[in-house]
């Protein structure tokens, strides 16, 4: 079982008391889900239960930074408080789904709302569907990861079908940001390009090098799980309410593993039909 302790990851009494009418054999109970009728069948004929629907959420103040705004440069405060608030909200969903006794979340959705607050201020969500395995593992293992939590991950039913059937299992999902600041053409540039079809090659090296921090520190994490690959990346750009100089790029998939060492996916064999 996970140590996850729930009350001490932030999850409120309010959700303990939900959490406890839905869990597994307990009279009356029934489960909660955001899954599709087809995704939720899908799920089943992969072997997981639905459980219930499990959330985690963090309302956070994202700060300023000061910086050379005439150069490129990453704003790590800002990168470090974007990535926080986010693990904030997908660990109180874990220990939700802990709590249930879950071998997993699948269907995750994880947003980033702007509340009235203040203008600094937003609302981290995950949300997903806890799950549990109808058997263990092939060879007797755990469904978990190897931090001994639940997996995660943000597939559709469909998707998660697909992979469980070609053999391999999700881990987790990783993800990395990087809040990048973009810098202003001097007004000679400017001018100079007037009427031009010309790249602007510092913009252009400003948002590669942002992606490829965001990729590579998504990639990192999937290491740390001892992760085969990453399925379903999505590489986002959010200006929020920085401005259009400042961008946040994350990139967010779902790390697998095979769940055979020796494990080989076939390839379809093709029939050719040659008539008379």
């Amino acid at each position: 079982m996970s140590t996850f302790d729930p009350a001490a990851q932030g999850v409120p009494a309010d959700a303990m008391r939900r959490l406890a009418e839905l869990q597994p054999g307990k009279p009356g109970s029934i489960f909660t889900s955001d899954l599709s009728v087809n995704e939720f069948l899908l799920v089943r004929e992969a072997g997981f239960q639905p459980i219930g629907l499990v959330l985690g959420s963090s309302i956070y103040h994202v700060g300023m930074q000061l910086g050379r705004w005439g150069k490129n440069q990453e704003l790590e405060t800002l990168s470090q408080a974007m990535y926080h608030a986010r693990e904030l909200a997908m660990t109180r969903m874990e220990a939700e789904a802990a709590t249930l006794g879950a071998d997993g979340i699948v269907g995750v959705r994880l947003s980033v709302e702007a509340r009235e607050f203040g203008s600094d201020i937003a609302e981290f969500i995950a949300i997903g569907t806890a799950v549990k395995a109808d058997q263990p593992a092939p060879g007797g293992a755990s469904w978990r990861n190897n931090k001994g939590q639940p997996f995660t991950s943000d597939l559709s039913g469909q998707d998660f079908w697909t992979l469980i059937r070609a053999g391999y299992a999700p881990l987790g999902m990783t993800m990395g940001t990087c809040v990048y600041h973009i810098a202003h053409q001097k007004m000679s540039s400017v001018f100079s390009n007037i009427g031009k079809n010309v790249e602007i090659e510092p913009f252009t090296q400003a948002l590669y090098d942002a992606r490829e921090l965001a990729m590579a520190r998504m990639q990192a994490e999937a290491e740390a799980l001892q992760a085969e690959g990453i399925v379903g990346v999505q590489l986002n750009a959010h200006n929020h309410r920085w401005g259009g100089h400042t961008t946040e790029f994350f990139a967010i998939g779902t790390a697998v593993r095979p769940l055979r060492e020796d494990h080989r996916i076939e390839r379809p064999t093709m029939v050719l039909s040659l008539d008379g």
